[in-house]
């Protein structure tokens, strides 16, 4: 039996301790990795860089897009479905291409996409702590 290598241990203990907040961000920075990959290759003529990328952002995207809840906010989850539709089908235009341009735009979304995700966690994660420190609060008053 042979060791696992670290980075994979560690990035298997992330994944398993990770909320559903932080797995979406770890998708969205794989999703990104792999569309700059697909598009370096491309740059390259390394076209088996080029599939790899696009086939693993793909399936980063429809896994993303498949674990929207639109018992939420469905207008929100129809919108959010279809930007990340468009980014499918994008991904697949920019191979068949073979244009950086539209990898540039594909990447240009996603990390508009990641960046916006982790401005909510952050507000998320800044009103869960102010209940607490608000006079009258229950911890407050503690």
């Amino acid at each position: 039996m042979t060791q696992a290598n670290p980075q994979t241990n560690y990035l298997r203990t992330r994944v398993m301790t990770a909320g559903p907040a932080e797995l979406r961000l770890m998708l969205l920075d794989g999703a990104i990795k792999f569309a700059m990959q697909a598009r370096d290759g491309l740059n390259a003529k390394d076209f088996e860089a080029v599939f790899n990328g696009v086939t693993n952002c793909r399936n980063i995207v429809v896994e993303l897009m498949t674990n929207i809840r639109p018992d939420v906010e469905p207008t929100l989850a129809d919108r959010v479905k279809a930007l990340y539709a468009y980014l499918f089908m994008e991904l697949t235009n920019a191979s068949m291409d073979k244009s950086v341009e539209k990898f540039d735009a594909v990447i240009k979304l996603l990390e508009y996409e990641r960046e916006t995700w982790a401005l909510l966690m952050q507000k998320l994660g800044t009103e869960k702590a102010a209940p607490a420190a608000q006079p009258g609060s229950l911890a407050a008053s503690a």
